[in-house]
């Protein structure tokens, strides 16, 4: 078994359990470090190795955030103990799976011709940097007006911002480089809502989005691996889901006392890096 490749593994977890909920893109970073640190397999292991150590990411914030998620919990009085159904938290599913719809109708009937035309370097810079001009321009407009957020609790989001989130969503999933977390949380912003609950919208609305398509991922590429290479996916997996536990934390933190400018300028700064790499040195 070649340790180097498991080293490998275990850096893409990092990389992988970061930027999954840092609102920098995933996929891109992934890209990059595909670019100059390639694991020795085939491709289609190398997708299949994608999809789990972004399950792996998927496990964390169902522990991280199982109180709010969980649709059961239980009721005590006096000596009796019973079941009840939360129904707030029914109500939160459905406004999930109503984001869910654009990006699962795209994925399910077009997943392989966007990763044919635009899952390129061209398309991932452009949206790194304009993602990033946006979270600069949100933040300063909201500065400077001193606006403040209309909804401070996940229960106040309604129908209708469950669905327009799901636009934002859906970019994300047609252009790389826009991320997943980034786009929703840019469109939760625009409609007055607060950090925090863009925030953790945004992480729970990660489950189903990113089930799903590890599921679509699966079958498509099926389980088949030797037994080093199952090694590299478990490493890669535990790894992603022991940083994306860390990091999740920290963001929780953060938001508190900080805007999401630090990530736009990021995000622009890593695009003109791509373009001068692949479009002059490469």
């Amino acid at each position: 078994m070649n340790i180097i490749e498991i080293i490998k593994a275990a850096l893409f977890g990092i990389v992988e359990g970061i930027t999954e909920w840092l609102p920098v893109s995933s996929t891109g970073h992934m890209i990059l470090l595909n670019e100059f640190l390639k694991l020795n397999v085939s491709e289609d292991f190398w997708n299949l190795f994608l999809v789990v150590i972004q399950f792996g990411a998927i496990i964390a914030v169902i522990i991280m955030y199982w109180n709010k998620v969980w649709p059961l919990g239980l009721y005590r009085h006096r000596k009796r103990t019973r079941v009840v159904i939360k129904h707030e938290t029914i109500r939160l599913w459905v406004k999930f799976i109503i984001s869910c719809i654009p990006a699962a109708i795209v994925g399910v009937f077009f997943d392989d011709w966007l990763d044919e035309h635009l899952y390129n370097w061209k398309v991932l810079s452009v949206m790194l940097i304009l993602v990033g001009v946006a979270f600069i321009i949100i933040e300063t407009r909201q500065e400077k007006t001193g606006a403040e957020p209309e909804v401070y609790e996940l229960d106040e989001l309604t129908i209708k911002d469950a669905a327009l989130i799901g636009i934002f969503q859906l970019i994300a999933a047609v252009f790389p480089g826009t991320s997943r977390s980034g786009a929703t949380i840019v469109g939760a912003l625009l409609l007055g809502i607060s950090r925090g609950v863009a925030m953790d919208y945004s992480f729970i609305l990660a489950i189903p989005v990113m089930a799903g398509a590890s599921l679509l991922k699966f079958l498509k590429y099926g389980f088949h691996f030797t037994a080093a290479e199952g090694v590299i996916l478990v490493t890669g997996m535990l790894v992603a889901f022991v940083t994306s536990m860390l990091i999740i934390r920290f963001l929780v933190g953060y938001v508190r006392t900080h805007n999401f400018k630090i990530f736009g300028w990021y995000r622009i700064v890593l695009g003109a890096l791509v373009i001068i790499y692949f479009g002059l040195i490469r």
